[in-house]
């Protein structure tokens, strides 16, 4: 028995709107949650058309053109603009009838390509438990005919298998949301063997060790450590029979541990390091979770993630955004500060849910606009924008030392070592040689 499909009634009005206006084909992205029970679409987005592809309406109609390359960008871009609980469950693509034979093999490639690019960028790793399967689906031009199959994307020979796909009339519109503040101040050295001061590589690293706490620390729920087995809303009356958007939410604490257990070893070690990064500062943090009996592990995994997620999004975006206004870094390292882009939510209509982003400073709301209606497809109003948080910083920091007095600070180090090394043996030595004779005195004496 395959999967099933809850989707948003919506979407299959903007499915049927795709199917009249693009020919010979459009592809786009399922966007959604997965649960044990079943998935569920709140969104269907196109690619957004490139401009030489209006150029290209000669021949007959094939899928060779297909830019796998454009789609699996587009898919990056999407993910950042999702809270915690969202994420891109598939592709589809609507067709000529000509095309049917070969769109499956494609929305196939596509999927695997989607979800490797998706993968790469993620500092947390799939629970053995979580759903794997990706959908892919197909709808006909002419007859509007819908073909809903799924792949496993942990396993590269997969095969299709077939999935329902049901409608529902306000999916999302009593769905629990789950917020909380997260105050960053992370110190991430810089190694000096790096090349060239690789910023982004280090941050990433940095990151990676502050996310592994993240995973380790304890949620507080509306002030409660609640069991992950057991129901989120668990003592709550569930609101029933609603159509109107009416979001139940939750405050969160994250309580960071500060050191480790004590059965966990601990080990030190020391480099020789030619600067840090600072990430300072606080930010917002927000996840969805559907309302059929949702587990707490289940909303606590989504907000972690997105809690993950909007730090290493936004170090991302700062990074493109150097490389493409700004000089490469010299190689004489200077102090620099920026700051990261601030993190902004859209409501989506006739949904609790709310969509993300992240604004620079200079930035207008107009911009802001065109990037919704480019990435996602959808209008947004300028009193709809939502700036949820204050400015964060990244501080870059050199170390103050000229490059010949590091050099013999790292002589002076090793020399000290070595001879600690040989003192420890002379020690050990002496040690033994006193044991052997006390030793040979006490036995001769006796």
């Amino acid at each position: 028995m395959g999967r099933t499909y809850i989707v948003e009634e919506g979407i299959g009005q903007y499915l049927t709107e795709l199917s009249t206006k693009v020919k010979p084909y459009v592809t786009g992205l399922l966007i959604g949650q997965c649960s044990p029970q079943r998935d569920y679409v709140v969104r269907a987005v196109r690619t957004p058309p490139k401009e030489q592809q209006q150029e290209e309406s000669v021949g007959p109609p094939k899928l060779a053109s297909l830019d796998e390359e454009w789609i699996t960008t587009h898919a990056s871009q999407v993910s950042r603009m999702l809270p915690g609980g969202l994420l891109v469950l598939g592709v589809f693509m609507v067709a000529t009838p000509e095309l049917a034979k070969d769109g499956q093999n494609a929305l196939r490639k596509l999927i695997f390509s989607v979800e490797k690019s998706l993968s790469k960028r993620r500092l947390w790793k799939p629970a053995e438990e979580e759903v794997s399967d990706r959908a892919a689906l197909q709808i006909c031009s002419a007859t509007k005919k819908v073909v809903c199959r799924t792949y496993d994307v942990q396993d590269p020979k997969s095969s299709a298998k077939p999935a329902d796909w049901k409608y529902q009339n306000a999916l999302t519109a009593s769905w629990l949301a789950l917020g909380c503040t997260v105050n960053v101040n992370i110190h991430i050295p810089l190694l000096a063997t790096s090349p060239n001061h690789d910023l982004e590589k280090n941050t990433k690293n940095g990151l990676n060790r502050w996310s592994k706490q993240i995973e380790d620390s304890v949620f507080l729920i509306n002030g409660q450590v609640k069991d992950e087995d057991t129901e989120l809303l668990e003592g709550q009356k569930k609101l029933r029979g609603n159509t109107q958007p009416s979001t139940q939410f939750s405050d969160v604490k994250v309580l960071t541990q500060l050191c480790q257990g004590a059965s966990a070893r601990s080990t030190a070690s020391v480099q020789v390091c030619s600067g840090s990064i600072n990430l300072r500062g606080a930010v917002k943090c927000r996840a969805y979770i559907h309302n059929n009996k949702p587990k707490v592990k289940e909303a606590i995994q989504a907000l972690k993630r997105d809690i993950i997620n909007t730090l290493s999004d936004r170090c991302e975006i700062l990074f493109e955004d150097l490389i493409l206004n700004e000089e490469p870094h010299k190689k004489n390292f200077e102090r620099e500060y920026h700051v990261l882009p601030q993190r902004l939510f859209v409501p989506v209509a006739g949904s609790s849910v709310m969509l993300s982003d992240y604004k620079f400073g200079d930035e207008t709301a107009g911009e802001i606009q065109e990037r919704f209606v480019e990435m996602l497809d959808q209008p947004v109003q300028t009193e709809d924008i939502h700036i949820a948080e204050d400015i964060s910083t990244v501080d870059i920091c050199p170390v103050t030392d000229s490059p010949s007095d590091m050099q013999q600070a790292q002589l002076t180090k090793a020399t000290l070592l070595l001879k600690l090394q040989q003192n420890m043996g002379l020690v050990v030595a002496a040690a033994v040689a006193v044991l052997a004779s006390i030793f040979s005195f006490n036995y001769f004496s006796d």
